[in-house]
């Protein structure tokens, strides 16, 4: 075996935790309103307000989670975003009152929204140049084949025993958490990187002021406005505009699920044959277009062709995200600076975050005019931002931006300690 093809220490740990947790988050996600009404047996407009404040509350824990990644370290602080989150969900069924359900609601949602950031930064301590694609690839196309599988084990569970089989969900979810947590307590990472002598520890001041990475985080937004529409907007789009059941967002959905879990790992492998992250991740964007623009374009097919359409443009929209996920994911923690990328991923995850916030007001105040406008906005969007990253190429730092085969780091036998020097041989910024 060459050695670039070798895993990196820590990760099957790191993996079998992504693994777990995507087990238990696709238990409850399909089932969330009504998972949440029969735990707390509030009335459902009263739990939708509840979600929706708790996440725009939860935003601000995004900053200082990459303050604490920045300080502690991404394992420890992946460790403890799995116990807040673990915890919220035991907590769960006892927010019979408004006031509980919401303090639980916030404070689940802020250890949610914390995590990706965390999760990213983790890679970044443990990989280094394609090693980075290939574990990005990985761990998508691990969460796809977990959520998938948790959607059927919870949908077995609330057949076999109807609304025990939510509680059932809430404390299985909840234990997903801790499993995940023994797997990152077995992570072993490389040494974080201090502020050399005489420089200051960046703050979120210096970040903002790194242009580059600002146009890196708003290329992300516009293209991040794309993965909301196959569970936002495509579903009532196919109802609306062809009278199509709404149970053809199942197939939908499956369709998805199935190719990001099982086609992951070979486009992430075909798209690092080429070398720039940037230009990968643009050609992920542009498919993206091409595939809203197809979206908007149906109207012209026949009617018995639209079930057709729709899913020959679905897969198209599948390879978009393949293509792009991976090297955009990799290109965001490679160029963050080592000693600040906690706040650096912070920030950028906040064109996530928004993203999914923006997108239900948005899809359906556009569809109000023409079913088609929100597809041409999409296209129009994710061309943007395809550009916008070929123009920063040339701005962003060059071992961020060319993927680069290095052999895998021998395991540390020195316990979870995290020194203070970086590793002989290591580049860092």
């Amino acid at each position: 075996m060459k050695a670039k093809d070798r895993r990196v220490p820590g990760e099957r740990n790191l993996i079998a935790g992504m693994l777990v947790d995507a087990v238990g988050t696709g238990m409850y996600v399909p089932f969330s309103l009504v998972f949440f009404q029969r735990i707390t047996g509030l009335p459902l407009p009263t739990i939708g307000t509840v979600l929706t404040a708790a996440g725009l509350l939860a935003m601000g824990a995004m900053p200082v989670g990459g303050w604490a990644v920045d300080r502690f370290g991404a394992r420890r602080v992946r460790l403890a975003l799995y116990l807040v989150r673990g915890l919220g969900f035991l907590a769960f069924p006892l927010g019979t009152t408004l006031s509980v359900f919401a303090l639980v609601a916030t404070l689940s949602a802020a250890g949610a929204q914390a995590f990706p950031a965390t999760q990213q930064a983790l890679i970044g301590e443990l990989t280094e140049g394609e090693h980075r694609d290939r574990l990005m690839a990985l761990g998508r196309s691990v969460n796809n084949a977990g959520l998938g599988a948790g959607g059927l084990l919870a949908a077995g569970l609330v057949q076999l025993a109807g609304d025990d089989g939510f509680l059932a969900v809430a404390w299985l979810n909840a234990a997903t958490f801790f499993v995940a947590a023994l797997f990152a307590l077995r992570i072993r990472t490389t040494p974080r990187v201090r502020p050399a002598a005489g420089r200051q520890r960046a703050d979120y001041r210096t970040v903002l002021r790194d242009r580059p990475y600002a146009g890196l985080t708003a290329a992300n937004f516009l293209i991040a406005l794309g993965y909301s529409a196959l569970s936002v907007l495509l579903p009532v789009y196919a109802v609306s505009r062809f009278d199509l059941p709404a149970s053809v967002a199942g197939p939908l959905f499956a369709v998805n699920t199935a190719l990001c879990a099982f086609a992951g790992v070979p486009v992430g492998t075909l798209s690092r044959r080429f070398a720039r992250r940037t230009r990968v991740a643009a050609v992920g964007a542009a498919v993206f277009a091409t595939a809203f623009l197809g979206f908007a374009l149906l109207d012209a097919v026949p009617r018995r062709g639209v079930m057709a359409g729709l899913v020959g443009l679905l897969v198209l929209y599948t390879i978009g995200e393949l293509v792009h996920s991976p090297s955009a994911g990799a290109l965001s923690v490679s160029a963050a600076p080592a000693e600040a990328r906690g706040r650096y991923l912070a920030t950028y995850q906040l064109s996530w975050a928004l993203s999914q916030t923006l997108a239900p007001s948005l899809f359906t105040g556009l569809l109000a005019v023409d079913g088609r406008l929100p597809w041409l906005v999409l296209a129009v969007c994710s061309a943007a931002g395809a550009f916008l990253l070929l123009v920063l190429e040339p701005r962003l730092p060059a071992e961020a931006v060319r993927t680069t085969a290095v052999a895998a780091v021998p395991p540390t036998r020195t316990g979870n300690a995290e020194p203070t020097a970086p590793p002989t041989g290591v580049t860092t910024r």
